[in-house]
């Protein structure tokens, strides 16, 4: 792989290779049945809502926003399992989703699902070059990854801008952004979990609203915001109760420690976004047609 010095800045295929592809049975185990890895959107009202139902309001709630409907091409910058794009071609009339991933285990099981209309390439954002301009993006969950652990305030923003940029350059005019990311909250990077750091996400870092807003300037608008930490928290408890649910089975599958090691994760992450230590940013940016310089 040729040198990249904006791709390197984030976390390395490895890093992304040790949790995202420790087996596509063990996370098929207590994810949804689409192996959606993001935040689902939950019916506040509804307490009895079914896991796979909250994950396709989410999808549907970033089609609406970056305009998908009928859209001839969409971009999912980390697509994880794809999800998110086959609901996109499915329910949503996109003619054509390209998905870029690190994991070459989703890259596997998208091979297997073989749809005419989805694309899914092992590749990073900071590699992509489109065939043609996108009528919209999304990135759901991704964003942590762009930026490395230890990296000042300055070079993240210096890192996240280049992802805008590229983004801007790919989108048609007027055309929107879907940006879905964990951030910080009330906290700050020398509280950063040091069992999550390691064993979880290594080489990942997050970002603060207010870098994100310094790394979109005179390239897109803000047209929606919302924090829906509360929605993690749920999505988190219910990824464990499955997971529990069906711990004999993941144990067969991956031994006993490693289940152990996602049991503390996902507990330890629900605290983190029930006590607001971290936000669960939801942002709809459209793009600026003539950006000042």
């Amino acid at each position: 792989m040729v040198s990249n010095p904006v791709r390197e800045m984030g976390a390395s295929q490895s890093a992304i290779a040790q949790h995202y592809d420790v087996s596509n049975d063990f996370y098929r185990l207590w994810l949804d049945e689409h192996m959606t890895y993001t935040c689902a959107l939950w019916d506040d009202v509804n307490e009895a809502e079914a896991l796979e139902e909250a994950q396709r309001s989410k999808v549907d709630f970033y089609a609406k926003l970056v305009k998908a409907q009928g859209a001839k091409r969409v971009l999912d910058i980390g697509c994880g399992w794809g999800g998110a794009l086959k609901r996109l071609v499915e329910a949503h009339g996109v003619e054509s989703g390209i998905g870029l991933t690190l994991s070459p285990n989703q890259v596997s099981w998208m091979s297997e699902y073989s749809h005419p209309q989805v694309n899914v390439r092992l590749e990073s954002w900071a590699d992509h070059v489109p065939e043609a301009p996108y009528d919209a993006i999304i990135s759901i969950g991704a964003f942590e990854h762009f930026a490395r652990l230890g990296l000042s305030s300055q070079e993240k923003v210096s890192v996240y801008r280049s992802f805008f940029e590229r983004c801007h350059e790919w989108l048609q005019l007027g055309g929107c952004l879907g940006l879905q990311t964990i951030a910080y909250g009330n906290s700050g990077v020398k509280d950063f979990d040091e069992f999550i750091a390691s064993e979880i996400f290594s080489e990942s870092d997050l970002p603060r609203l207010a870098e994100i807003a310094q790394a979109i300037e005179y390239l897109f608008e803000i047209v929606i915001l919302q924090n829906d930490r509360h929605h993690y928290a749920r999505t988190l408890k219910t990824w464990l109760g499955r997971l529990k649910a069906n711990r004999t089975e993941a144990v067969q599958v991956v031994e006993e420690e490693k289940v152990v090691v996602f049991e503390r994760y996902l507990r330890l992450s629900s605290y983190i976004f029930q006590t607001g230590n971290c936000d669960l940013y939801l942002i709809g940016l459209r793009r600026i047609d003539q950006p000042r310089r």
